[in-house]
């Protein structure tokens, strides 16, 4: 496991921010000041959903956008597009994520092998821990605050409305499969990877933030998976990617990995700003 833009964030060194993939030849991760981007040669089909450019789309970049964790905005979309201008990237086939983690937590894992090559990029924060399934505070597509046991559902309060339905503190997961894939089967992917986040999470400890009970992710989470569908490679045509095969069993693995680095990079940092 690695955390490969550390020293570029942490310590200043500005010849360490840039990360080129083995598993995808051509694609590149590169750190910025507010951002982190992955850029591939060729367009990928992605599967995502992301606050920008969810949905199945072709992609050639991802990004991940570091907010302040006081951040609060009832239109994301808007403020990616701002950021995107300003850097002067082209807003079509790309995807953005939006996180309150550091960006030095960052983690990165690949693998390889004969059939296909894979890469993730996630940072992992937990600050508003949420656990699927449980009774606590959830938004209408009004923006209504309200609480639900995920059975009932009781009438919005005109009081509970300070709140947007967007808070910072996520789990942003980027996937790269150099290699082909059905449709179905990355439906399938994106259901293992959750599974390993979820996994992850209950074995660092993670609660969720309002009634304590293990959390299965945060309230935010988003991921994004791209394929790269290479016809002209002799990669073999993936149609399953459950826990079982071979596709599922290294997504699992580098999600939860990934996870859990990115988890421990932020232990460790609030406890050094605690003992300064």
């Amino acid at each position: 496991m690695t955390l490969p833009f550390y020293n570029y964030f942490a310590n200043g060194e500005t010849g360490e921010n840039k990360y080129a993939a083995t598993s995808w030849p051509g694609l590149n991760i590169s750190a910025h000041e507010r951002h982190i981007k992955a850029q591939s040669p060729r367009a990928a089909q992605a599967l995502s959903s992301a606050v920008y450019g969810g949905g199945m789309l072709e992609l050639d970049r991802i990004f991940n956008i570091y907010v302040d964790r006081h951040y609060r905005c009832d239109d994301p979309p808007r403020d990616i597009e701002q950021a995107l201008n300003e850097w002067q990237e082209p807003r079509d086939r790309c995807a953005a994520l939006l996180t309150a983690v550091r960006l030095e937590h960052t983690s990165i894992q690949e693998y390889t092998s004969d059939e296909f090559g894979l890469l993730c990029c996630t940072t992992a924060g937990v600050s508003n821990a949420a656990r699927a399934g449980s009774e606590r505070t959830v938004f209408d597509t009004a923006g209504n605050k309200t609480m639900s046991s995920g059975r009932e559902h009781s009438a919005p309060s005109a009081q509970n409305l300070t709140l947007p339905p967007y808070v910072p503190g996520t789990i942003n997961i980027m996937l790269w499969l150099n290699g082909r894939m059905t449709t179905g089967a990355m439906v399938n992917a994106v259901q293992t990877a959750v599974e390993a986040k979820a996994a992850a999470l209950a074995d660092a400890g993670v609660p969720d933030s309002e009634n304590g009970l293990p959390a299965t992710g945060t309230t935010t989470d988003a991921i994004v998976f791209a394929v790269r569908q290479a016809v002209e490679e002799p990669h073999p045509m993936i149609t399953y990617a459950g826990t079982a095969t071979t596709a599922g069993a290294a997504i699992g693995r580098l999600v939860y990995d990934t996870v859990t680095e990115s988890l421990r990079a932020g232990l460790l940092w609030k406890e050094r700003i605690r003992h300064k």
